[in-house]
């Protein structure tokens, strides 16, 4: 398994990089490696230990000992964090907004840049994140940059929510995106953008079989 063919795809909160990475790698016969799942267990000790998420001093010192790894059940990820199977608690809209404040720490991504490195190196892999294909994996095989409108994405999570019977507000939905797509542009340390070599790939009007059948057509005119 050669470094340069693992897979990047970046972009913003809420473009489905999570879900259509999945089933692309799939499709194509990789595993799918949700780095941004890496941050949300990071993110959910500090909210455990009540620390300060906004004082990157405290965050940088209380994790430095902590543990965090992957492994796969019947192929799908599991995140561990300090041998804890944490899943199931890292997708609420506190660790979210958590996750974006502290990945802009240097010790946090230092903690878990060598980890995504080294599965790469190993594995045939497809990651997605927010910097994978500019800072993680500068040198893979083909680089995706998925986006949609804030609208589409608000949109998206909001209807997400209902069907899971929680209330929600679509206006706070698309506020907190966008809040979050300004933190993550505007982060000194590995910032969101489109790699110069990244496919644009606007999701907006497009289904998910469509997306990924987009994808796969990029990929396989490549290989």
């Amino acid at each position: 398994m050669k470094k340069n063919m693992s897979i990047a795809i970046d972009g913003p909160a809420g473009a489905g990089k999570s879900t259509i990475a999945k089933l692309f790698a799939k499709e194509a016969g990789y595993i799918y490696v949700d780095t941004g799942a890496m941050y949300r267990a990071i993110a959910l000790f500090v909210i455990r230990s009540e620390a300060d998420y906004e004082d990157e001093e405290k965050v940088s010192e209380i994790i430095k000992d902590i543990e965090v790894t992957i492994d796969y059940k019947d192929g799908v990820q599991v995140v561990y964090l300090n041998g804890e199977d944490v899943n199931a608690f890292i997708r609420t809209p506190e660790v979210s907004r958590v996750t974006s404040k502290i990945a802009t720490y240097t010790a946090t991504r230092e903690k878990l840049l060598s980890l995504q490195r080294n599965l790469s190196v190993e594995k045939k892999v497809i990651m997605d994140g927010r910097d994978i294909g500019t800072n993680v994996l500068p040198d893979a095989f083909l680089k995706i940059y998925l986006t949609a409108s804030s609208d589409a994405r608000a949109e998206r999570r909001y209807k997400e929510l209902i069907e899971k019977g929680e209330e929600c507000s679509f206006d706070e939905i698309k506020k907190d995106i966008e809040e979050r797509d300004r933190q993550d542009m505007n982060r000194t340390i590995a910032p969101l953008k489109q790699a110069d070599d990244a496919i644009l790939v606007d999701s907006s009007d497009m289904g998910i079989d469509e997306v990924v059948k987009t994808l796969m057509d990029i990929y396989n005119s490549k290989v």
